[in-house]
């Protein structure tokens, strides 16, 4: 039996991360995206818990409906096919989320059940530091500490909360928390680094689920009385839990740094001397990356000239730059952004500024994800859109209708099912049909390859909101 059996890992996985803008964005955010190796953030944080050993528990993942899919998929890939996915209705920060997890965890293992809570974003290479920081944690954690990890700083840096430990714990090789401390100025964030007391908040826990829900009564009571009975009125929807959302909607957002850790009597701190980001903004991620012999962190197809110190990632097309020093360069299908390497954080301000503009660019790529495939825009007009589809083997699209266009589908690859109406056929590479409005249809994929084809959408109004769903084998039914 593994020595971490009783340990249930818990990934938060509910951010939008629009400090990476333009690459992500609300529909496909940054934890889900493959922005080193070809592999995610999220897929890396499954494969560092499931490397603690055969025995750990399977995984609560809590993310919001709108990723419920890409989760599932990216767990699958990672072969685990029996975790918990708890969705959330609405954004409440890690305190409600992690409270949910907890009683998630009590609920699969009762009161003894240990919980890892690990953000979905951070990288983490070193394994087996990590493992002996966990085995540390979960000691503490049967004693019933909260247990947060206190990352070495390397650098006295103003992005990061401290914290300040206290008393020695575990023969000194952890502490309990004397304070937290937010975000400093230059000034102090030196000195934190040279008196040695300080590492950085890197947002991980360790504790019992029962003691976490104990801590949060006692000092957040009406949060913790609302997820109780959002969690108790849960509905399985295939491989999901759906919480109740007016329960959930009513708690605070708050982190659990202040609603718990800041006020508890048990806090405790193992340190935890790693190479650790949290992939926070630009800068953050080429700090992470493999650099050239002038510094520069390339992605995608790019090619410059006399540049140091740059990132510089395309995503669909050749970019170059020249003579650029300490630049963030990054390019997408319907988007560039370029700014120096010390004020990329600043480009959550353009993501807002083109939310509140009611801007497509804030939330979707060109590239849609759906738990069928995905789909491209490639053209539109005033009254007409081009999309290329993929839809993967096996997998169908919801019988549908649309009140203000037609479509016309060419398939260039493999082989499609088609229902319109009261009519079911066979479409093969190089033929095409015709969808007229306020037809009921469903398109299939029957076989072992991707099925690619060519939409042509026409009419008045060509939102993706002009959909009627009859029949849906993901749960998004209308009737």
């Amino acid at each position: 039996m593994s020595k971490f059996s009783q340990v249930i890992p818990v990934i938060l996985s509910g951010g939008s991360g629009t400090r990476l803008w333009p690459v992500s964005r609300k529909l496909y955010p940054k934890q889900f995206i493959p922005l080193r190796n070809n592999r995610s953030l999220f897929q890396d944080t499954v494969a560092r818990v499931n490397a603690l050993g055969h025995g750990i528990q399977p995984p609560i993942i809590v993310c919001n409906d709108e990723h419920r899919f890409m989760a599932a998929e990216q767990l699958r890939q990672e072969g685990i096919d029996n975790a918990d996915i708890v969705l959330e209705p609405v954004g409440r920060n890690t305190a409600p989320a992690i409270a949910l997890a907890a009683l998630c965890a009590q609920q699969r293992s009762g009161d003894e059940a240990i919980i890892l809570v690990l953000p979905a974003d951070h990288i983490l290479d070193e394994q087996e530091k990590f493992s002996q920081a966990i085995e540390l944690a979960m000691s503490l954690s049967e004693q019933d500490q909260l247990v947060t990890f206190g990352i070495k700083p390397t650098r006295p840096e103003t992005g990061y909360g401290y914290i300040k430990a206290g008393s020695a714990l575990a023969d000194g090789k952890a502490s309990q928390v004397e304070k937290f401390v937010e975000k400093p100025k230059l000034a102090k964030a030196k000195e934190y680094l040279e008196s040695g007391d300080y590492s950085w908040n890197s947002g991980m826990f360790m504790f019992k689920a029962s003691t976490l829900m104990t801590e949060l009564t006692a000092h957040e009571p009406e949060m913790a009385a609302s997820v109780k009975s959002a969690y108790g009125a849960q509905e399985k929807d295939l491989d999901f839990i759906r919480i109740d959302k007016d329960a959930f909607a009513a708690c605070k957002s708050e982190s659990i740094d202040y609603a718990v850790m800041e006020n508890t009597a048990n806090a405790a701190v193992v340190p935890l001397v790693s190479d650790w980001n949290d992939v926070g903004s630009w800068h953050a991620l080429w700090e992470s990356s493999s650099r050239d012999e002038n510094n520069n962190a390339l992605t995608g197809d790019v090619l410059i000239e006399d540049c140091q110190g740059c990132y510089v990632h395309s995503s669909n097309r050749l970019v170059t730059a020249v003579g650029m020093q300490d630049a963030v360069i990054v390019e997408t299908a319907d988007a560039v952004m370029v700014a120096p390497r010390n004020q990329s954080q600043n480009v959550k301000q353009i993501a807002n500024a083109l939310k509140a503009a009611n801007r497509d660019e804030s939330e979707i790529h060109r590239k849609v994800y759906r738990p069928w495939g995905d789909y491209e825009s490639i053209d539109n007009a005033e009254r007409f859109q081009v999309k290329r589809i993929t839809v993967k083997p096996g997998e169908q699209l919801s019988l549908q209708k649309h009140h203000h266009r037609a479509e016309h589908w060419i398939v260039v690859n493999g082989t499609a099912v088609v229902t319109c109406d009261d009519k079911e056929f066979l479409l093969s590479e190089n033929q095409s049909t015709y969808i007229p409005i306020g037809a009921i249809h469903r398109l299939e994929n029957p076989g072992k390859i991707p099925l690619e084809l060519i939409e042509v959408q026409s009419g008045t109004y060509l939102g993706e909101d002009d959909i009627e769903r009859f029949d849906d084998r993901y749960g998004r039914s209308d009737k």
